[in-house]
């Protein structure tokens, strides 16, 4: 699943190729619905709006449009968000093509296993309320210190769980949290009030830098990301734990080890990350 960094990374390759362009058609090229079903009714409420800009929050896209309505896109699993030429091929899986102003090129949302969605929300109120509603935790770029250090002392959760967990901190997903417990020399399996205030600081800033080093290579292309321009990530290259299962730890040597956690396959060094806290 696309995590934060590729969110990113596609965020900053459409924003200058939409910013200042208009909507001037929409439709819909697949007869099978995304997670979040396109209503037909959206339509006349995006064509001929001006895109003021393209954002992120957590994993969605935001598309805000003049009249500020918001076009919210989730990739899932497999999606795919890029501007084209309206000449090129049209992929299978491509499910939304937005023409953009005279029709030359065309903003496409694809996606192979349709855990994906486009919404369109009326105002940035609206849009709020969602990310109130679903609890989506801060920025893991600015995390409060005390927010992230009560967070940890109130869960019985292993560390994976809780880096894994929206509602804690937003666009972190399974890639970033084992490269973010490797930074950090702490492993998955350590309950996460066990951590003093200085782990727990340790943790803040190593997802940070994680996140930040994979946003300068674009992200990790390992199925199916792409950015906005096609062009795939490289922070696959740089992989410290994660998908590297008996391979040597890069800072010691030791064979790298995975378990599962929280559902997930979880990636680290034995010695490095001891158990007990000593790594």
């Amino acid at each position: 699943m696309p995590e934060l960094p590729e969110v990113e990374t596609v965020v900053r390759d459409l924003r200058p190729c939409l910013k200042g362009c208009r909507l001037a058609h929409v439709r819909q090229t697949s007869r099978q619905a995304l997670r979040t079903r396109w209503r037909p009714a959206w339509n006349a409420s995006v064509v001929g709006q001006r895109i003021d800009n393209v954002t992120r929050r957590g994993k969605w896209i935001l598309v805000e449009l003049e009249h500020k309505s918001i076009l919210a896109f989730h990739l899932g699993m497999t999606g795919q968000l890029m501007v084209v030429p309206a000449t090129a091929p049209r992929a299978d899986h491509t499910h939304l093509i937005f023409d953009l102003d005279e029709g030359t090129h065309q903003l496409r949302f694809r996606d192979i296993r349709r855990f994906g969605s486009v919404t369109l929300y009326p105002n940035r109120q609206a849009l709020e309320d969602f990310f109130i509603k679903s609890r989506l935790g801060p920025e893991p770029f600015a995390v409060p210190a005390q927010y992230w250090r009560d967070c940890l002392r109130g869960s019985r959760r292993c560390l994976k769980a809780v880096l894994l967990d929206q509602r804690v901190v937003a666009g972190v997903g399974n890639i970033y949290a084992d490269e973010s417990l490797f930074e950090a020399r702490l492993h998955p399996a350590r309950l996460a009030c066990d951590l003093d205030n200085a782990e727990a600081d340790r943790l803040r800033r190593a997802l940070a830098t994680v996140l930040r080093r994979a946003i300068q290579r674009r992200g990790a292309s390992i199925r199916n990301y792409v950015g906005g321009s096609g062009l795939q990530g490289e922070y696959q290259k740089e992989f410290r734990v994660y998908n590297r299962t008996g391979e040597p730890c890069p800072r010691c040597g030791a064979a790298i080890e995975s378990r599962r956690l929280a559902g997930r396959s979880s990636h680290f060094c034995p010695r490095c990350q001891q158990a007990n806290g000593q790594g």
